[in-house]
């Protein structure tokens, strides 16, 4: 997806009581295109601009599309990252400069690396009626961000676990692995909680984590979230505990890695180091360059979408917290 904001606002921040959980509450913000549609933005804020290598996160839906389209987002770039695609309902037709044509599913995984630079479009499908996701990016270490485009795709199986199922597409967790390659140690993995049950998950101690709420009930380490917020447990725990107390299945995503110690300035759809950086990018698409290829066959009302205006002071590099 694309990010529209240019100059986006802070979001909030709270310790809670837990083992040291900390609670990053999301804002809303329009996704850009003609048919706009409403996401939770929790990543990156200042108070924590990633989580391992996950720079950003926006969750969306369950959202009524039936009258007003669903998502048209005309071709833009990106540099320096990838883009993890991870859908609950609905369906999205993915297009990119290196001639993919694929579709987000339910419960499967699009990892798109944009590298030295990509163009993609992502459009509803005409049969969708409810949308409602998960648009995740991962930051490229400096010796990998001017990689080559890649596209992968990945459908990971079922886990049943005591209590609840699981999803892992990147990385290991509960004995089974994902085979899509990561440029950083990472983890990303849905799960679902059963009513009533305790989850009690062994866990990399080196990897900070996040856990996404979706849907239902859910406690991490004895810390309540309500839907769209993102809790946040620092590296030395080998052991994460969810519970779910409500009444129906609880649905998160699990988010972790290596901290990734790298200064980033990120910027519209750019992960790059500098503002110098910035700028060449921004130059580069709109001029049409090479660097970002042509997305063939998207038939939306905008042939590409044109880079918001760089800001009038210098773009500062993000980082986390020591």
């Amino acid at each position: 997806m694309s990010n529209t904001e240019a100059d986006p606002a802070e979001l909030l921040c709270s310790e809670r009581p837990g083992e040291g959980v900390t609670v990053l509450t999301p804002r809303d913000v329009p996704l850009g295109g003609p048919r706009a549609i409403r996401v939770r933005r929790t990543l990156p804020q200042r108070q924590r601009s990633l989580i391992g290598a996950w720079c950003f996160a926006d969750h969306y839906g369950p959202q009524d599309v039936s009258a007003s389209g669903g998502m048209d987002v005309a071709p833009h770039p990106h540099t320096g990252l990838q883009t993890a695609s991870w859908l609950f309902s609905g369906e999205i037709e993915h297009r990119d400069s290196i001639g993919t044509h694929a579709m987000v599913r339910p419960g499967e995984l699009n990892l798109m690396t944009a590298g030295h630079g990509i163009a993609h479009s992502e459009v509803s499908t005409p049969d969708t009626a409810t949308l409602h996701g998960v648009q995740l990016w991962i930051a490229l270490p400096d010796e990998h961000r001017d990689t080559t485009r890649d596209f992968r795709h990945y459908a990971p199986p079922l886990l049943d676990l005591p209590g609840a199922t699981a999803r892992v597409f990147l990385g290991s967790l509960a004995g089974t692995t994902s085979p899509v390659p990561a440029f950083t140690p990472l983890l990303g993995a849905e799960l679902t909680v059963e009513t009533g049950a305790t989850l009690a998950l062994d866990v990399d101690p080196a990897f900070e984590h996040g856990v996404l709420q979706d849907i239902g009930s859910v406690t991490v380490a004895g810390v309540a979230l309500d839907t769209g917020e993102l809790a946040y447990l620092a590296p030395g725990a080998a052991r994460l505990e969810l519970a779910n107390p409500g009444t129906e299945p609880a649905r998160v995503l699990l988010l972790g890695g290596t901290p990734f110690t790298e200064e980033l300035v990120m910027w519209w759809n750019f992960v790059g180091r500098s503002h110098d950086d910035i700028a060449e990018y921004r130059e580069a698409w709109q001029a049409q360059a090479d660097r970002f290829g042509r997305v063939e066959g998207y038939q939306g009302g905008t042939a590409w979408l044109p880079a918001p205006t760089l800001p009038q002071v210098r773009i500062k590099p993000r980082r986390n917290p020591s």
